[in-house]
């Protein structure tokens, strides 16, 4: 099921990050419990009444500074705006009405698109009067709030919700009868070349329709008797002048397909040494709990020796440690070189990725789990594993039931991770495994 997207604007200091602190901290999806997981800050799913969005919280807004920086900070509105379902507006209710509000108002009013309107540092109903003042901005309703206390954000809330566009979700046989792939990366690493090169190979092109999302088409086709749909992330195209500021945002395009896909292709330029954003649309992907590929790209312009693939794989490895599970290959998307194993490698994650292993089989492998490595005890008393079930798929997730779930160490936890992929494959997949305390369970 994808996500609407909420993207959080205003000037700096107003309190941007703190209201999008208040409505993930509680509600951000925790995929993996694993340390060192690259995650950032400034993308986040949130919740209220059942309905899931993902959150954006942009740089603040300042008309005034030099060229160079005036024009990053309209892109990365313009950004902002153009991939937004619904735009919230924060405004510093103990400030007056400035230029850098009225001319972010203006741009808003012309997007079409819904706006809401937040009032922090409202911290008590003495202070209310103030957000009065923000009806001039002429975008609607003023909603006061504190995002440091919380106060009167759920009306804030309760009025997002009743914005947000509904999101369509397939029926459980449709949603499987497919692979959805998704090609993510940063600008320039040569999406678009795979795709046109998928598409023009495989040469029985079903249709391009109009995705679900505003800017995306999907592709439909058919590789070796398996149906594929492709959503085009070409907006992630950027110039390659444009400053790392402005990139970082856009990988708000990519949110959407990444959180539509099944699989996610992650493409990696060769040519160029692994970047930051690199890690971030990784962990992207991870958080979101999608199956990963990740394909090394421009692989023909690399000078090679007997060395270079594992040089490259090490420090790969070391940088994405936490998507240990990810399968990579070689390829390049403009002479077509292993293209065609990166589909069959698609088709294989696929597969992992809705995985269902029967109860009885996981409790024989819990079983071996357990004899091999007893969980350790702490002062005398013993963690006991006592039976494992599979809640969930896309990723795989399961319940683990012990006597004690505080004393699972993280470090015994990954063994049993890595336990089951050992006994069941998942390649390709994080897992979730939850820990549930057993009724009646004595606490040794």
């Amino acid at each position: 099921m994808n996500h609407c997207i909420v993207a959080i604007v205003g000037r700096p200091n107003v309190g941007k990050s703190a209201l999008f602190n208040r409505l993930t901290g509680k509600a951000r999806a925790i995929v993996d419990d694993q340390p060192g997981v690259t995650r950032d800050r400034n993308y986040g799913l949130a919740e209220w009444l059942g309905r899931k969005y993902m959150l954006v919280d942009t740089g603040g807004f300042e008309p005034d500074g030099s060229d160079n920086i005036l024009n990053q900070i309209r892109d990365q509105a313009a950004l902002a705006m153009q991939e937004a379902d619904v735009i919230l507006i924060v405004a510093d209710g103990r400030q007056v009405l400035d230029r850098a509000d009225r001319e972010l108002a203006e741009r808003l009013r012309g997007t079409g698109k819904p706006v809401l309107l937040a009032v922090n540092k409202i911290d008590n109903q003495e202070l209310e009067s103030e957000a009065h003042n923000f009806w001039s901005l002429g975008v609607g309703t003023p909603y006061p709030v504190s995002a440091l206390h919380g106060r009167r954000v759920d009306e804030l809330l309760d009025a997002l919700i009743e914005v947000l566009p509904l999101s369509e979700e397939l029926p459980d046989d449709e949603e499987d009868s497919q692979v959805k792939l998704a090609i993510v990366g940063r600008p320039n690493v040569g999406k678009s070349s795979l795709l046109n090169r998928i598409l023009g190979e495989t040469r029985v092109l079903v249709s391009d329709i109009p995705g679900t999302t505003r800017d995306s088409v999907s592709s439909f086709f058919e590789f070796q008797n398996r149906s594929f749909q492709i959503l085009d992330t070409a907006g992630l195209r950027v110039r390659s002048r444009v400053e790392a500021g402005v990139e970082k945002y856009s990988v708000m395009r990519a949110l959407r397909s990444i959180e539509e896909c099944h699989a996610a292709v992650l493409m990696l330029d060769a040519s160029v040494p692994l970047s930051e954003q690199d890690e971030r649309i990784a962990g992207f992907i991870h958080e979101a709990g999608r199956a990963c590929i990740l394909a090394i790209n421009k692989w023909d312009l690399i000078e090679k020796d007997q060395h270079t693939v594992d040089q490259y794989m090490k420090i790969l490895r070391a940088r994405l440690s936490f998507m240990e599970y990810a399968p990579s290959l070689t390829l390049s998307a403009k002479t077509g070189q292993r293209v065609n194993h990166l589909l069959e490698m698609a088709m294989q994650v696929d597969e992992q990725h809705k995985a269902r292993i029967k109860t009885s089989l996981l409790n024989k492998a819990l079983q071996d789990i357990i004899h091999k490595h007893p969980a350790p005890s702490r002062r005398g008393r013993v963690l006991k594993l006592k039976f494992l079930t599979q809640t969930g798929v896309r990723p795989p997730a399961f319940a683990l039931f012990v006597n004690e779930a505080r004393r699972m160490h993280f470090s015994y936890l990954r063994y049993v991770k890595n336990s089951l992929r050992a006994h069941f494959g998942f390649q390709g997949t994080p897992l979730i495994v939850m820990l549930r305390e057993a009724k009646g369970a004595r606490r040794d």
